[in-house]
């Protein structure tokens, strides 16, 4: 979601109930400064400090901004704000793959990844189906559903081939956990999942050998 709050407290308060993936945060508040009042936050998210004075950037640096933009913002310069997010989210995508992989590669039983700005152990034995959710993925388990920004083809080279099976370009499946298929789908715990056209003759042939 996006939101615009005219005080800490408005602020709060979005933060409380709502995911925020990044803030943008003038220095200059009623009441409060934008660098005193991000520090009263646990985990807070990503932020881009806006500003009209330079004396606070490198304390802004300091609690790990994204960025600090200087006022009057030019479009171009905010886009560079954004894209240095990006960025961010890139390398963190690129270090819980190599977390992943590296676990993998140690015939450990399960994989790491980053949601809630925490890494997360999922044991594979434990995983029943993965759902794209565009740049995100659903990892659905027997006791609890993980949302993390990983594509779907990249997470598919980190399980165990003999373990795991593709069967839309939106889900894949764990092998021990399918209760019944027929062409068309297969029921996972109560969820019908679609077998994609273009995985059919793959699918079928696997699940009838």
């Amino acid at each position: 979601m996006s939101g615009i709050c005219n005080n800490a407290v408005e602020a709060i308060s979005i933060l409380q109930t709502e995911p925020v993936d990044l803030l943008f945060l003038d220095i200059q508040m009623p009441g409060l400064l934008g660098t005193k009042f991000i520090r009263t936050i646990n985990n807070p998210p990503k932020v881009i400090f806006t500003t009209a004075y330079r004396k606070f950037a490198v304390e802004g640096f300091e609690l790990n901004a994204v960025d600090y933009l200087l006022k009057p913002i030019s479009f171009e310069r905010f886009l560079m704000g954004v894209n240095k997010l990006f960025q961010l989210n890139l390398q963190t995508e690129k270090e819980s793959q190599k977390v992943a992989e590296t676990k993998a590669e140690s015939n450990h039983p399960f994989l790491y990844v980053r949601a809630d700005r925490k890494m997360v152990k999922i044991l594979f034995n434990e995983i029943m189906f993965i759902e794209s959710l565009k740049d995100y993925i659903k990892i659905v388990t027997i006791n609890k559903t993980i949302i993390t920004r990983q594509s779907i083809s990249s997470l598919e080279q980190m399980l165990p081939k003999d373990s795991f099976l593709r069967i839309h370009r939106s889900f894949i499946v764990s092998l021990s956990k399918i209760d019944s298929y027929n062409g068309e789908t297969i029921d996972i715990a109560k969820n019908e999942l679609p077998i994609g056209r273009f995985f059919k003759h793959e699918v079928n042939n696997y699940l009838s050998k």
